[in-house]
Parts: C-alpha cells; structure tokens; sequence
C-alpha cells in the first residue's frame, strides 16, 4: 500500500532497508537537481563532516548510507539514497533527506516528489509518495524528508522545508564545517567549499622545477684546440686546419673547387716550323 503524504504527516515503516528516489521533470529553463542526505546524532546536527552523503561524498564510511547515481525514466529524471537503517550505530537518530538545485530555484523545478521503496523488494509500489512544493518558490535547497527512530523502529516524515541559502545553508544548518571567508560570499563558491571539504583533493606529487640551465655564452670552454669551421670552395690561409681532423701540409690546396697548381710549361716552338698549305685556294695550277 502506498501512502499518499502531505507536508508534516508520517508513516511508520516495514523495512529498514529503503532507498528514497527524488525524480522531477526536466526541460528547458529546469534547473538539475542533486540529492543528499545526512545522518544526524543527538541535537539533530552531525558528528562530523562524513555524515554527509551526496554525488561528490557518495558513500558514508560506515557503507550503509549511499548516494545512487542518477537515471530517466518515463516520468522524468531520479536521484537516490539508499539507507540501511537497521545497521546504523545507535547514535544516528535521523537521516534527512534533502534535494539541492543547481543555477536556479526550485520555482522552476516541476512535480518534484520523493518516492520511498523497500530496498529488499525490487519492482514493488512505493511505500510512501510526497509531492515537494516550495513554500516561496526562492528555495535553492528543500530538506524532503526525515527518516527517523521512534522505540525500535523508524518511521518517515513528510517535510518540504526550505532555505534559500542553498546548499550551503542547510549544510551549515545541520553542523558541517563550511569557511566562509566573507560573511557575503558567492553561495555557489560556499557551496563547492562544502564540496571541497567533504572530498578532500588527492594528493599529487609535486612535479620537480625545470633545471635552471646558464645560458650559452660563445664557443665551449671545454674544447681543446679551438678553430674556425672552413667554408667550403673557398680558398683557406695557410694556417687554418681542415674541418675532419688530420693534418695537411701547409701548402695543401683542397680537392674540390679550389685554385690548382699550373701544369710545366712546354718547350719553346721552333722558329722555322710553319704550316703546310692548306685548302683548294692554294692548289698550283
């Protein structure tokens, strides 16, 4: 039997296993929607910062309280939490349940509710439905629900109560350590603080400075013979060494396109030494 609820009622419950579905109807101008829950101790505030599960903190480390992740469905988008209230420690006395919006109000938000299944029957009718209307329509943050011990049992509370201050303000509400730097700062930049602390960043190991490497200054000053690089096809001075490292005869000319000795004259002609006459012009007739 589902009970169909109204803001302030409640209902005693059969399991201690339920999974609580927040689902609302997306489209254009909705903002998304994120739920979470924390687990109260005595004064109804949290023994520490752990107790508080969402999509950045999603599983509580005692593993009994966890954050689902988001699905569609026909009728519109769902997040969860999933709560073994029966393997809690003695001194959680509530677990509230609570839906944050995100770039916008929940003005905006339409037929949001949440929905409380038996956890240990797959496919079965809610146990309980509660239609969540904003009482101003300013509300960024709504707590949806409580469950909560009553003798040995729990029963659920229909709750929709909101704050306007976001995430940030109902988190701070209930005891978790927000350092707000400013008494007017940014509620998205105190929220991703709430984030920030709730899932401490890794660790990454420092990556060592770039060796500071001097600059160079002219030739190495660790080359033994310094010299200049010949060019090639041009003729070198006598004293400048040859590029590939073996030593020349001073007088050496390179091979390739470079002035070359003259070759030995040939011997003087000879005075009487003339050309026969050549050609029909100077045929006898």
């Amino acid at each position: 039997m589902t009970h169909a609820m109204v803001k302030g009622s409640n209902v005693p419950l059969d399991t201690l296993a339920v999974r609580a579905v927040l689902r609302w109807t997306p489209g254009t101008g909705v903002p998304d929607v994120d739920v979470s829950a924390l687990l109260l101790g005595a004064g109804g505030r949290v023994r520490s910062d752990e107790d508080f599960v969402f999509y950045n903190q999603p599983r509580h480390p005692c593993g009994l309280v966890r954050h689902l992740p988001k699905r569609s469905v026909p009728e519109g988008l769902t997040d969860t939490i999933e709560a073994d209230l029966g393997g809690l420690d003695p001194s959680v006395e509530q677990v509230v349940v609570a839906a944050s919006s995100d770039g916008d109000t929940f003005a905006r938000v339409r037929d949001l509710r949440i929905l409380l299944y038996d956890a240990t029957a797959p496919g079965a009718d809610p146990l309980a439905v509660f239609d969540v209307r904003p009482e101003t329509g300013e509300e960024t943050a709504i707590i949806c629900g409580e469950l909560y011990r009553r003798g040995d049992g729990w029963k659920f509370r229909a709750v929709a109560q909101g704050y306007p201050t976001g995430l940030v303000g109902l988190a701070t509400d209930f005891g978790i350590s927000v350092d707000e730097t400013a008494p007017d700062s940014d509620p998205a930049q105190a929220q991703a603080q709430v984030q920030a602390q709730a899932v401490p960043a890794p660790a990454f190991p420092a990556v060592p400075p770039a060796p500071d490497f001097p600059p160079a200054a002219g030739p190495d000053a660790q080359v033994t013979v310094q010299h200049q690089q010949p060019a090639y096809g041009y003729p070198q001075p006598a004293a400048a060494q040859p590029a590939y490292g073996y030593p020349q005869p001073a007088t050496a000319r390179p091979a390739y396109g470079y002035p070359q000795p003259a070759a030995a004259a040939a011997p003087a002609p000879d005075p009487n030494f003339a050309l026969p006459p050549m050609g029909p012009q100077f045929a006898r007739s």
